[in-house]
């Protein structure tokens, strides 16, 4: 029986551990942001319209072309979104429109496809260990212009995220960051179809943020936690998964929602703490100086 320890010596595992990282640190970058304008449902309406672009492309070009097929579609559906609806009550709307169409969309694209198995299954829960070296190479000049963006929108992005209000008062293109924010989401997102399937990829684009800020209130601490737990998620779920050769997606699923339990047990402590040395002093001591604020009211007051 083949132990993870031979398991990780082979080219296709450590290539899959890459893939991994750097998906791992995309979202992790990209998650605290989500999370802070409240598009978590945006990340599964993009995830199932990554999902159609992967079956289309496995339908019409064969298995090379999924990544790329995933990639146009998320990019696509990202820019409506981000042009589209940006009120909450809107916005749900438009994305649960494009989200039933696109998973009909991939249901029948899917269905057309009379290939192997696997490569359909492969769209729902990830095959990460199909990823070679040209997936590497799009993987890493994806991730170098999601990160570049980033790098250079952080600031303003964060803003408007905190504050739209605020932001477009002082003059921060806010929709245009929104557009711009919403094509890095798509391009992450198809990102994680391919290595955790379209069914699962909310739990690494929402949990490791979500976990992070029961812990913190700073958003450059809630980023580096988040990146932390992303990594702790992907690279301990690709080796879980490796000795008894099941998707990965589960286990990245089962770590991450481990992690925010944690997280959230955590900062309940700490919550509590807090509000008890707030409290307000009971007591013989906490009564004299309550008597004695109310004598000091009633005492006359000289005349002028």
């Amino acid at each position: 029986m083949t132990t993870t320890l031979e398991l990780l010596q082979l080219d296709f595992v450590r290539d899959a551990l890459i893939a991994g990282g750097v998906l791992a640190l995309l979202a992790g970058l990209l998650g605290p942001l989500i999370v802070g304008r409240g598009m978590a449902f945006a990340v599964h309406g993009t995830s199932e319209l990554s999902f159609a672009g992967g079956a289309g492309a496995l339908l019409l070009f064969g298995a090379g072309a999924v990544g790329w097929g995933a990639l146009v579609g998320a990019v696509l559906v990202a820019l409506v979104f981000g042009a589209l609806g940006l009120a909450a009550h809107e916005r749900d709307s438009v994305i649960g429109v494009l989200l039933s169409f696109g998973l009909g969309l991939g249901v029948l694209f899917q269905s057309l496809y009379t290939g192997r198995s696997a490569n359909k299954f492969g769209l729902l829960v990830g095959q990460i260990v199909g990823i070679d070296t040209g997936d590497l190479i799009s993987l890493a000049v994806t991730g170098l212009v999601v990160v570049g963006v980033l790098a250079l929108t952080y600031r303003p992005l964060l803003f408007a995220s905190l504050d739209p209000t605020m932001a477009a008062a002082r003059g921060v293109p806010v929709r245009a960051l929104s557009v711009a924010f919403a094509v890095l989401l798509g391009a992450t997102t198809a990102l994680g179809v391919q290595i955790v399937g379209a069914l699962l990829v909310l739990s690494l684009l929402i949990t490791p943020a979500a976990a992070a800020a029961r812990l913190t209130a700073s958003p450059l601490l809630a980023t580096v936690l988040a990146v932390l737990f992303a990594e702790v998620a992907v690279l301990g779920g690709i080796v879980l998964s490796l000795a008894p050769g099941l998707p990965i997606s589960p286990f990245v699923a089962g770590i991450a929602f481990v992690t925010y339990l944690i997280c959230r047990v955590v900062g309940s402590v700490r919550t509590r703490r807090r509000a008890s040395r707030t409290v307000v002093p009971s007591g013989p001591d906490a009564t004299s100086t309550s008597s004695q604020s109310a004598l000091a009211n009633q005492s006359p007051r000289p005349r002028s």
